[in-house]
């Protein structure tokens, strides 16, 4: 019998998150008492008038049939008006605004509506999975740039040969950064959108994480340099500002030509957002929006306890000032791999290997910080007392 799958599907590594599940669960299965700090799957509930307001749009027969591809209109020009309150850039909600099912969906898409075969993709490593698993996908082929922690964890854009910067179409970013925690200013992106002029890139900014900063730290968006809207996109999600994970529902904004781009690949391969769920997310955008304030004031207490348990070891770690993720270099001796897989034997703690997002990953480790707190800080008395 011939082979059924693809060579794209098998030249997949395993997903890093099914491997965590699957350690996780023999762990489990072994009757240890498990806190998974492993994924970024917020614990919080989503606010109770988004719900509420989900409950009442169900209801609504119109909500029952085909969705528009691009998304409600009222969902995108909330969505055009929440970016320029937050961001100060007006948006076209008709043209400059598509509704995604979750922001991982349109990452993995984008690749399709701009790369062709053979073309390159310069991946931030590490980096989100998705960034290089949709350029798979399109055929085309991904190439590192190493985020090193000297650098504060962006890209060192100078160090691109010529020749790959000749041949690139597009550039991810991820700030807010997942896994390091890292942030960019608006220098940072100003010098980006040159290299992208310059080099005639594509940028996808992937903003999921831009509003969860600490102690007063508000980050910037992409698009608010001087020409990013020629030359990008950026995506952001309702995921993780209103615990929404499992509900799907995002949108990208930036140039037309783009945004359309990717929108004419979502009306061939999905039939968009459940009605009902885009009239939550308006709910979520237009109302007060003390919830976010309240989940960042949790998940910076969950922040402290962790960075100074791992101070207390010897880990020495800046608070991180945005995301909930706290990014560390494992102990010497360890690579990362064999630092969390002791640490889940040793103590039923899952964190996540650096490696697991990219080679440049290799050293450190990530903790997400979705346990409460008191969780949190026995995890980490459970690695002080382990003496890993």
């Amino acid at each position: 019998m011939t082979k059924r799958i693809s060579e794209r599907l098998a030249a997949l590594p395993p997903y890093l998150f099914a491997e965590l599940d699957r350690r996780r669960d023999e762990a489990a299965a072994r009757g240890m008492d498990i806190i998974d700090l492993g994924v970024g799957d917020p614990d919080l509930p989503t606010p109770p008038h988004v719900v509420e307001a989900m409950k009442k749009a169900a209801e609504n027969p119109a909500n029952h049939r085909y969705p528009s591809y691009a998304g409600m209109l009222s969902f995108r020009e909330t969505a055009a008006k929440w970016f320029q309150g937050r961001f100060g850039v007006e948006l076209d909600p008709h043209s400059q605004v598509v509704s995604l099912i979750g922001s991982k969906e349109g990452l993995a898409h984008l690749p399709l509506a701009l790369v062709n075969p053979g073309d390159v993709v310069l991946v931030p490593d590490p980096a989100y999975p998705v960034y290089a698993i949709g350029t798979l996908f399109a055929g085309g082929r991904a190439v590192a740039l190493p985020l090193r922690e000297e650098n504060g964890f962006l890209p060192d854009l100078d160090a691109v040969p010529a020749k790959t910067a000749k041949k690139a179409k597009l550039i991810f970013v991820n700030y807010p950064n997942n896994p390091t925690a890292a942030c960019a200013d608006p220098a940072f992106y100003e010098r980006l959108v040159a290299f992208a002029k310059e080099h005639d890139i594509i940028i996808a900014s992937d903003a999921a994480y831009s509003e969860m900063g600490f102690d007063g730290y508000r980050a910037p968006s992409f698009l608010q340099a001087p020409g990013a809207m020629d030359v990008g996109i950026e995506f952001h999600s309702l995921s993780k500002t209103y615990n929404m994970t499992g509900w799907r529902v995002g949108f990208a904004v930036g140039n037309p030509e783009i945004v359309g781009a990717l929108g004419r690949v979502k009306t061939n391969v999905d039939s968009g957002v459940f009605g009902a769920i885009q009239e939550a997310a308006v709910s979520a955008l237009v109302c007060d929006q003390t919830c976010v304030g309240e989940n960042i004031r949790q998940y910076g207490q969950r922040r402290d306890a962790v960075v100074e348990g791992l101070n207390r070891m010897g880990i020495e770690i800046t608070p991180p000032r945005a995301t909930f993720y706290v990014w560390f270099r494992v102990p010497r001796g360890y690579s990362s791999t064999e630092f969390c897989a002791r640490l889940l034997d040793q103590t039923g703690v899952v964190i996540t290997p650096g490696n697991g997002f990219g080679p440049a990953g290799e050293g450190y480790a990530r903790i997400a910080l979705t346990v409460p707190e008191q969780r949190c800080r026995e995890a980490v008395e459970r690695m002080t007392q382990a003496g890993l």
